[in-house]
């Protein structure tokens, strides 16, 4: 449950800040942002906050490497359900969609891999603190 909690929050962390609706940060920065632009600094800053949250965990806990071989792992899914002739790429709002399952699963992995990590070996990592 907890991997999904995670995940869940980073898929609308990524889906709010941009997603084929009308309903995200990006267009609505973007159409209404100059009106409120109090509002508009205040979300964008919330979501900045959320990134750096999840960029840091994220980084500590996989790397850089770990990042890009997760998503390789989803591109390489994505390549055989293309072959398979389960997915249509020539849909874009589907081919966004996927981009944001894609890189909220990197940062939904990389928030819990600490965790997972101390579960399976026994281990903690050296930047865990027992207060």
């Amino acid at each position: 449950m907890g991997f999904l909690l995670r995940w869940l929050f980073a898929f609308g962390l990524v889906a709010a800040t941009y997603n084929p609706t009308a309903y995200n940060f990006t267009s609505w920065a973007m159409t209404d942002g100059q009106d409120q632009l109090s509002i508009t600094v205040l979300v964008g800053l919330v979501l900045l906050v959320g990134y750096i949250i999840y960029l840091r965990a994220t980084l500590r806990s996989i790397g850089a490497f770990g990042m890009i071989l997760i998503l390789a792992l989803v591109g390489a899914l994505l390549w055989v359900a293309y072959d398979f002739g389960l997915l249509d790429l020539q849909n874009r709002t589907l081919t966004v969609w996927i981009g944001i399952i894609a890189l909220s699963l990197v940062l939904g992995i990389g928030l819990s891999w600490s965790i997972v990590r101390r579960k399976l070996s026994g281990q903690a990592d050296v930047d865990d603190v027992e207060e």
